[in-house]
């Protein structure tokens, strides 16, 4: 069979969210059941350097890694006019990203440079097959992402060579950068679009002074942690109440009724709660690290989810109707990251609520697994290629 056909098994590999999304899926529900049974001690994994290295790179980099190739190698394609990713390249771009994971599992047989050079390919990859788009058509607007994802690399290699650094937690803030770009177009898009599909004026605000100061502040921010963490209580609390602001004014609760919506508004309200929480935390108020779950688990997971709902609905040519329990999926995994901050702050008990957060974060991705697997296994449903 042809590898770029887009029928039978193939249909996998004829677009990138599809393999990646599928893939994103899967590593959230096998990484969490194999760190938890890590962490509880039911068995010890052959792992290629310490426990802790390996769940913060999986959760900062092996999970989130699929998810942006997904959205973004698909996006650029429309952005660009451009043909799609597919095919054998795209079963070689997956492949780096597994071989990435699998390494972890070989103990001590492997030296460090090739565990660290594998895994440091799959970002430049992504960024070579988006940028050789982005850049020959001169759209200046996906330039900043491109640079937050050269951030993101430079990032991983210093989580990677430098354990015990700071290097997750800046590697976070440029995620949560990724996160204010893209969130910041399509929530408020969608949001009035289907507003008006409703009858309704479209509600979202956005005040032009607080865009164009965000993402300066936020690499500042970055910078702080690294160089001057004296700065970061005030910075952090500062690009809090900005993106708190810029959220507020898109009116999220008008689209209360469309989960498909509400859930990317909640996921970008918690990118504030985990600056407040960054800015209390290296105040001393509280945990400092404590933020890192609010940002991965609540507006990392939240959006990721939420995305990959929608995505794989509108590129295979289905209504965007959420199939049913898909609500509750997005419920569970906001109550997961909720329970794992508040265990973080020792409002909870520690170790029920771990087990709780955990259970209800493999939950809501086995729901989308169950619901979405076969959309993303099969053909369009309206005969298109992709």
């Amino acid at each position: 069979m042809n590898p770029t056909s887009n029928t039978g098994s193939f249909s996998l590999f004829a677009y990138p969210f599809r393999i990646f999304f599928l893939s994103t899926a899967l590593w959230a529900v096998v990484g969490m059941v194999l760190w938890i049974t890590q962490i509880s001690g039911l068995a010890a994994l052959p792992l290629h350097g310490t426990g802790l290295l390996w769940h913060r790179h999986e959760m900062l980099f092996g999970l989130v890694n699929p998810a942006i190739a997904g959205f973004l190698l698909t996006a650029v394609c429309v952005w660009t006019q451009t043909e799609r990713l597919h095919g054998l390249p795209l079963i070689g771009l997956w492949l780096v990203w597994l071989a990435g994971r699998l390494v972890w599992f070989s103990g001590e047989a492997l030296p460090d440079a090739f565990v660290n050079g594998l895994n440091l390919l799959f970002l430049p990859l992504v960024m070579l097959d988006a940028g050789r788009r982005i850049i020959p058509s001169r759209q200046t607007r996906q330039y900043p992402i491109l640079g937050v994802l050269a951030g993101l690399w430079l990032g991983q290699f210093a989580v990677l060579t430098q354990p015990g650094s700071v290097a997750s937690e800046a590697v976070m803030v440029l995620l949560l950068m990724l996160m204010l770009i893209i969130g910041g177009r399509i929530t408020p898009s969608f949001s009035d679009n289907w507003l008006k599909q409703q009858g309704q004026e479209a509600a979202s605000l956005t005040l032009p002074y607080l865009e164009k100061v965000l993402l300066p502040l936020m690499a500042v921010l970055v910078v702080s942690l690294i160089l001057l963490p004296a700065a970061t209580p005030l910075l952090a609390a500062t690009a809090g109440v900005i993106t708190l602001t810029r959220v507020v004014l898109w009116k999220g609760w008008r689209t209360r009724d469309e989960p498909l919506l509400w859930s990317l508004h909640l996921g970008m309200l918690w990118i504030p709660a985990a600056l407040f929480l960054l800015a209390g935390g290296k105040a001393g108020w509280w945990n400092p690290l404590v933020w890192l779950h609010a940002a991965g688990a609540g507006a990392a997971a939240g959006l990721i989810l939420a995305v990959m709902t929608r995505v794989s609905l509108g590129h295979t040519g289905r209504p965007l109707r959420l199939p049913s329990g898909l609500a509750l999926a997005y419920k569970a995994l906001f109550i997961a990251a909720l329970f794992r901050v508040l265990a973080g702050l020792g409002v909870v008990p520690y170790l029920s609520s771990l087990t709780l957060a955990a259970s209800l974060w493999c939950s809501a991705f086995v729901i989308f697994l169950l619901r979405y697997s076969t959309i993303l296994c099969t053909p369009r449903a309206d005969g298109r290629p992709g």
